[in-house]
């Protein structure tokens, strides 16, 4: 794992400590279609089904979604368990690390944006 990886793990975890971010599928879905989902992040490891409905219902919704992270290092980012999927919901926070991602996406790391 990268510095710049290791640094997105820890600003989730920062995210979840401000009570910024709101995990697994029904909490995520439940986030973008309110509209309180800013970010959404998936899990490279989300399974193909979880994957196409994030993708779908972000971009149904205009919510930003990366493509980023295995789900087990997601969750204990956050201090939960396994992760496929994170919503994000302050602008601010989710600015912030939407910039990290990009800069790890720059530099040939596995991510992949999508608007």
């Amino acid at each position: 794992m990268t510095k710049e990886e290791q640094g997105i793990y820890s600003f989730l975890g920062l995210c979840m400590k401000a009570g910024k971010v709101t995990s697994g599928e029904t909490g995520t879905l439940q986030n973008i279609q309110s509209g309180k989902a800013k970010l959404v992040i998936v899990s490279l490891d989300a399974s193909d089904n979880t994957r196409k409905e994030m993708l779908n219902k972000c971009k149904s919704h205009n919510v930003t979604v990366q493509v980023f992270g295995q789900k087990d290092l997601l969750g204990l980012s956050i201090g939960k368990s396994e992760r496929s999927s994170l919503a994000i919901t302050d602008q601010g926070l989710a600015k912030a690390l939407l910039k990290k991602l990009q800069t790890i996406e720059q530099n040939g790391g596995e991510t992949n944006v999508k608007d």
